[in-house]
């Protein structure tokens, strides 16, 4: 089951990596990665596990790393043929999400990773997202939910929305909205101090899979990352999951949120609770 295969292949990092995080060891510079960022030693350790994890599982997927690029592991699996279904899809793989998060030792980040049977985010369909800093894993697979250490999960939807006719009046129902701001283009932080202003509470955490996370939880109302930044691989994990847990996610022209796969494509994004919430967060911006 490709889903227990995520997970092995998440704690498989958490027990390689954990000795380096928060060490200079830990944040020595390698390469440049595929994603354009640069690769620290953890980033590498923590790909390598992933990877020695799905050929000792005999499946050969393709797969989507930050740091890696894109590598067909039926190059590598000489147990397989290329026309045997354990070859078909893809792993997009963000081993250490919140790499500047681990390497300084600030108990923020994770391991996130999906599998996709096409080219596309909303095809994943198994997803898995361990914090490196507990141990806790959050997983949900299509059409059956999403889990928080195998206990159910859901976002946070009690508060009415409806009598709310403008975002000012978001106060006064004691909103928490999580936003990422880390290197916003001038023009775009102009729009998120308007929803910045009117939230009752405002978080930033530093590792957008794991805030998505928070969010499915219910710990948040809505989580947005409007600066054009993300890729397939710091998030098609907690796409699956916050949908799951019955969020919504939405592009910035109001359409469900889907995207191709790879590192090329770049993102911005609204996860709320419901549809109203998203209205009233678009209107601002």
């Amino acid at each position: 089951m490709i889903l227990d295969i995520l997970i092995e292949s998440s704690k498989n990092v958490y027990n390689e990596i954990k000795d380096l995080l928060g060490t200079s060891e830990g944040a020595s510079k390698i390469s440049l990665g595929a994603g354009g960022d640069i690769s620290r030693k953890i980033d590498i350790v923590a790909e390598m596990a992933v990877l020695n994890t799905i050929k000792s599982n005999n499946i050969s997927p393709v797969v989507i790393g930050e740091e890696c690029g894109i590598v067909n592991l039926n190059n590598y699996n000489s147990n397989s043929s290329s026309n045997n279904n354990n070859n078909k899809g893809f792993v997009i793989m963000d081993a250490v999400d919140g790499t500047t998060n681990a390497i300084r030792g600030i108990p923020f980040s994770c391991c996130s990773l999906a599998f996709a049977n096409e080219f596309k985010l909303s095809s994943v369909t198994d997803a898995v997202v361990l914090d490196l800093f507990t141990g806790d894993i959050y997983s949900a697979s299509k059409q059956k939910g999403s889990f928080f250490n195998n206990k159910k999960i859901s976002v946070r939807n009690e508060k009415d929305f409806s009598s709310i006719a403008s975002l000012e009046d978001l106060k006064s129902i004691d909103v928490l909205i999580g936003t990422n701001v880390s290197g916003v283009p001038l023009h775009i932080l102009d729009e998120i101090s308007k929803v910045i202003s009117f939230s009752s509470h405002i978080r930033h955490f530093g590792a957008n899979a794991l805030e998505l996370c928070y969010f499915a939880r219910g710990f948040m109302d809505a989580y947005i990352d409007i600066r054009g930044k993300i890729r397939s691989t710091d998030m098609a994990a907690a796409y699956l999951i916050a949908k799951e847990a019955g969020g919504k996610l939405y592009s910035s022209n109001g359409q469900e949120l889907d995207s191709e796969l790879g590192l090329k494509n770049k993102l911005s994004f609204y996860a709320v609770s419901n549809k109203r919430l998203f209205d009233l967060i678009k209107s601002s911006v």
